[in-house]
C-alpha cells in the first residue's frame, strides 16, 4: 500500500500526495478494502485555502507516528468538498447533528459500509492519537456495538431530511423576512447577527430587489450600510480589490484571509445591483475592482476562473496582506507612510497580530488621485512578499456565479471585455467540462474530473449562460441553458424542489438535500433562479411554473429563516414582481441607449433582450417590429405588453 493521490485531479487532494499516510480517494475500491480487512474507514474532507485543513495536515497526516496508526488501523480516503460537495453535504449533517457544530477540516470515521458513527473537525496530534486508539479499541472489542451506533446515525439523520413545506411565493411573506432581518441587523457595523460574520452577498441581494419593488426604506438601509461597511473593512482588499471568505470579528476588521471565486461573483453581483438602486460612486468602484480581481487574479489561461487563492503564504495566514506602520514608511516615506496608516487604519499597536494591521478605508480620503497612487506604490511593495497558493481547480458552478456576475455587471457598466471574459468561461466550461452530455463537477488543467456536477452546478451554469444570452443577444447561450435545465430533471423531488443530487447518482447512506442558502445558492434555489430566468427571457410558462414551484418549495425556510434563505428570497422578489420583459428592437446608437436604460433599471424579475426582430431562436424578438424604422423597447409585464417607446425616459417610467 502507498498515498494514491498522486493522479488526483484536485489541488487539495494533491497537496496531500507526499503524505506518509496511505490515502485514497473516494471510491469502492476504498470501502472494498476497508471490509477485506475489517477495519473503520476515516474519512477526511477539507479544500485547498482551508488553514485548519493545513494545520492539521502538518501535525498530524506528514506525521509519522500517526500515519502508522492510521495505516496498519483504518483506510484513510481524503476528499475535496469543492470536487465532491454531495459527499461533504452528506457526511457533514452528521457532524452537526452529532457534535452542535460543523467546519473543515471534517474528521469523520466510518464503517466499511459508509455509516458514519464518530464525527469531528480539527483535533490537534495528541488528541487525534487518543481518538484513533479509542475507537481502534471499540472496533475490536465492540464491533457490533459500533455498527449499530453507525446504523442509528444514518437511519436517523435520513428520517430527519424532510424538506420544509411548500409556502406560497406572496407579498406578506416577503414582508415578513424583512422584518426578521431588521431584528437580527447589526446597526452599529452592519450585517447580521455577530462573529465570525460572513458577507450575506444574497440577503443583500433580495434586500435591494424588495425596496425596487416597494419603495422599503429600511430595506435599503440595511443593504447599503453592510455593504459600504463591508467595501471599507479589513475583509476587502483595499489594494487589489476582491473579497476575504469571513471576518472573524464582528467589526469586519480581521478577515479570514482565504479569497472564494462564490463569494466575489456574489458580491460583484450584489454591488452592481447597489448602484442600479443608489447610484453610488462606491458601490461603482468595488463592483469595478471585485471584476478585476477576478480576471487577474482568478482568470486561467483556458478561459475558466480558479476556486480560490489561500488564506497562508508561507504558512502564515495573512502574511501578503497585513502592515505594520514601520512598513508604510519604508514603501512610501515617512510622511506619506504615517498619513497612510492614519487614513488605512493601520495602528501602532496593531489590529491583526503581531503588531501589525489589516488595511480599511473607515472613511474617503480628500485626495482620492493620491490615496489611489498609495495603493499603486503599496501593491508593487506587496507582490515582492510571499503570496497565497491558488486552487486553480475550475468549479462548475462557481464559473457559473462568475458568468451570470460578469455578464450583468459589463452590461451594466458597459464594460464588454467583461462580456467578453464571461463568453470565453462559458465557452470553456461547455466544451470541457460536458461529457456524453453529462456535465461534470470540476476540471483543472483543461482535464475534466470525474465526479458528476450537482444540483447547484446545473441551476448556477444555466442562470449564468442566461444572464449572457441577455447581455450579448446570442441564440447558443439560450440553447446550452435550455439543455442543462432539461438535463436538471433528474434532481427533482416529489414536492416541486430538488435533491442535491441526480437520481442515479452514486448513492450515498443519504440523498443530500438543502433548501437553505449559505455561502452560496442551494441546489433548489439555484435552479429555482435559472427556471425563472429562463420562463422570463422565453416566455414559457412551463419554466416559470416549474421556477414558482421550487421557490415556494425553498421558502418555508426561508420565511423563518431570512439569514439562510437569501437566494430563495431574492427569486421570490422577482416572480412577485415579474416577470418583466424588455426586448430592444434594432442596431445603432438609439437601440444601444434604450438597452443601456432597461439593463441599468433595479427592477427585480427584469430580463432584457437586444437584438433585430424576429432574430432566429431569440423568443422575446419574434413578432417586435421596428416602430416607423427606428429602434424601440417593448415592455411586457406579467406577460402583459404595454406599447412600444423609442424614447429613453417614458422607458425609465415603464420600468419603474
Amino acid at each position: 500500500m502507498s498515498n494514491r493521490l498522486r493522479s488526483a485531479t484536485s489541488p487539495y487532494l494533491l497537496q496531500h500526495r507526499d503524505n506518509p499516510v496511505h490515502w485514497q480517494e473516494w471510491g469502492e475500491e476504498a470501502f472494498a478494502e476497508a471490509r477485506r480487512r475489517n477495519v473503520p474507514v476515516l474519512l477526511s474532507v477539507g479544500y485547498a485555502a482551508c488553514h485548519w485543513c493545513h494545520v492539521m495536515a502538518h501535525e498530524s497526516f506528514e506525521d509519522e507516528t500517526v500515519a502508522a496508526v492510521l495505516n496498519d488501523r483504518f483506510v484513510s480516503v481524503k476528499v475535496d468538498r469543492e470536487e465532491r460537495p454531495d459527499i461533504d453535504a452528506a457526511y457533514m449533517s452528521a457532524v452537526t447533528a452529532t457534535t452542535g457544530h460543523g467546519g473543515w477540516p471534517m474528521t469523520v470515521f466510518l464503517t466499511p459500509d459508509g455509516e458514519p458513527f464518530f464525527c469531528g473537525t480539527y483535533f490537534p496530534r495528541d488528541h487525534f492519537l487518543r481518538v484513533l486508539a479509542a475507537l481502534d479499541e471499540a472496533w475490536r472489542t465492540r464491533e457490533d456495538e459500533v455498527r449499530a451506533s453507525g446504523a442509528h446515525v444514518a437511519t436517523s439523520l435520513a428520517d430527519a431530511l424532510q424538506a420544509p413545506t411548500p409556502y406560497a411565493v406572496e407579498p406578506d411573506a416577503l414582508d415578513s423576512a424583512v422584518g426578521l432581518l431588521a431584528r437580527q441587523f447589526d446597526r452599529v457595523a452592519g450585517g447580521f447577527g455577530g462573529a465570525p460574520k460572513f458577507p450575506p452577498s444574497m440577503v443583500l441581494e433580495f434586500l435591494l430587489r424588495h425596496h425596487a419593488r416597494t419603495g422599503d426604506p429600511s430595506a435599503l438601509d440595511m443593504a447599503s450600510r453592510t455593504l459600504e461597511a463591508m467595501a471599507r473593512s479589513g475583509m476587502y482588499d483595499q489594494l487589489a480589490g476582491g473579497f476575504a471568505r469571513y471576518a472573524v470579528d464582528a467589526g469586519w476588521v480581521v478577515p479570514h484571509f482565504e479569497k472564494m471565486l462564490y463569494d466575489n461573483a456574489l458580491l460583484l453581483r450584489a454591488y452592481t445591483t447597489w448602484w442600479k438602486v443608489t447610484r453610488d460612486p462606491l458601490a461603482a468602484r468595488i463592483a469595478h475592482e471585485t471584476a478585476a480581481f477576478l480576471l487577474r487574479d482568478l482568470g486561467t489561461e483556458r478561459g475558466g476562473f480558479a476556486s480560490s487563492l489561500d488564506a497562508d503564504a508561507d504558512g502564515v495566514e495573512g502574511l501578503t496582506y497585513a502592515w505594520t506602520r514601520e512598513q508604510l514608511r519604508e514603501v512610501l516615506g515617512d510622511d506619506e507612510g504615517s498619513a497612510a496608516a492614519e487614513v488605512l487604519g493601520v495602528t501602532e499597536t496593531g489590529t491583526f497580530e503581531h503588531g501589525a494591521s489589516t488595511l480599511q478605508l473607515p472613511v474617503e480620503p480628500s485626495d482620492r488621485a493620491w490615496l489611489d497612487d498609495v495603493r499603486r506604490r503599496l501593491l508593487v511593495a506587496r507582490a515582492q512578499r510571499p503570496q497565497p497558493g491558488r486552487d486553480d481547480k475550475v468549479v462548475t458552478s462557481w464559473n457559473g456565479l462568475a458568468v451570470a456576475a460578469l455578464s450583468g455587471a459589463g452590461a451594466t457598466f458597459d464594460r464588454p471585455e467583461w462580456v467578453a471574459a464571461a463568453e470565453r468561461c462559458a465557452a470553456h466550461v461547455l466544451d470541457v467540462h460536458v461529457v456524453d452530455g453529462e456535465l461534470r463537477r470540476a476540471s483543472r488543467l483543461g482535464e475534466v474530473g470525474t465526479a458528476r456536477a450537482v444540483a447547484d452546478d446545473h441551476g448556477n451554469l444555466a442562470e449564468g449562460l442566461l444572464v449572457l444570452h441577455q447581455a450579448t443577444g446570442e441564440r447558443r447561450w439560450l440553447d446550452a441553458a435550455r439543455d442543462i435545465l432539461r438535463a436538471a430533471r433528474d434532481f427533482a423531488a416529489e414536492d416541486g424542489g430538488f435533491h442535491d443530487t441526480a437520481e442515479h447518482a452514486e448513492p450515498l447512506y443519504l440523498r443530500p438535500r438543502s433548501a437553505a442558502d449559505n455561502a452560496e445558492p442551494a441546489g433548489q434555489s439555484a435552479l429555482a433562479a435559472a427556471l425563472v430566468t429562463l420562463g422570463a427571457v422565453t416566455g414559457e410558462a412551463g419554466a416559470l411554473d416549474a421556477g414558482a414551484r421550487a421557490t415556494a418549495a425553498g421558502l418555508g425556510l426561508a420565511v423563518r429563516e431570512p439569514r439562510f434563505g437569501g437566494w430563495s428570497l431574492a427569486v421570490a422578489e422577482a416572480l412577485v414582481a415579474g416577470p418583466l420583459q424588455v426586448a430592444v428592437v434594432g442596431s445603432g446608437p438609439a437601440a444601444r441607449e434604450l438597452a443601456q436604460t432597461a439593463r441599468r433599471s433595479p427592477s427585480p424579475g427584469l430580463v432584457v433582450v437586444h437584438g433585430e426582430p424576429d432574430a432566429p431562436g431569440i423568443p422575446l424578438l419574434a413578432g417586435r417590429p421596428l416602430v416607423d424604422g427606428k429602434p424601440a423597447a417593448y415592455v411586457c409585464r406579467g406577460m402583459v405588453c404595454e406599447l412600444p417607446t423609442a424614447d429613453p425616459s417614458a422607458l425609465v417610467e415603464q420600468l419603474r
